[in-house]
């Protein structure tokens, strides 16, 4: 199964990356996670949708029909979605032909507070609700006081957040399998 990793963070130092980096080396046999970057993909304007879609987007469309599944790894920015992501979502869930619709979708975050990115979760699922999606429920992958697990390098050091993203990543395999 090939899943596409999508950051809701541009920080070159992002957590949540490190974290989308982390389900590549975590995923299980048969699973295989690309990863996609939206740091070019323009702000929304219907207009400019209207005149034929940048390049970028169209690009990015073509990753996400070409996937299988999507993991979403995402900071929870004033108690929300993050401008990037929701951007990026409001650019894919545009005529023609959402990639989207029906797609198997995951969902996870870091954050160094204690609440994990629990509310951006909550509302990415509503986002993913209009977008036709089909997301996982559980496990829900909550990365609390994220700054303690992760390395110097970059690489997950916390078994128990491993073993939630691997999970995740199982139950999306699942998913997809059931949806044949």
């Amino acid at each position: 199964m090939k899943v596409l990793g999508i950051s809701g963070s541009l920080r070159k130092g992002s957590y949540n990356s490190m974290a989308l980096r982390a389900a590549q080396k975590l995923a299980p046999e048969g699973v295989t996670v690309e990863i996609a970057d939206i740091s070019r993909i323009p702000m929304y304007n219907d207009d400019v949708r209207a005149a034929g879609e940048p390049a970028e987007v169209a690009a990015l469309k073509a990753q996400i029909r070409a996937a299988d599944a999507v993991l979403l790894v995402t900071p929870e920015y004033n108690f929300s979605i993050p401008g990037v992501l929701k951007n990026t979502l409001d650019w894919m869930s545009r005529p023609p032909e959402p990639p989207f619709d029906g797609k198997p979708v995951a969902i996870m975050g870091a954050s160094p507070g204690p609440v994990g990115t629990a509310r951006v979760q909550y509302d990415l699922r509503k986002v993913l609700v209009f977008m036709n999606t089909f997301t996982v429920n559980k496990p829900e992958v909550f990365i609390s006081n994220c700054a303690a697990k992760f390395n110097a390098e970059g690489e997950l050091t916390d078994e128990a957040s491993a073993k939630f993203v691997k999970d995740l990543l199982v139950s999306l395999q699942a998913l997809k399998s059931r949806l044949r």
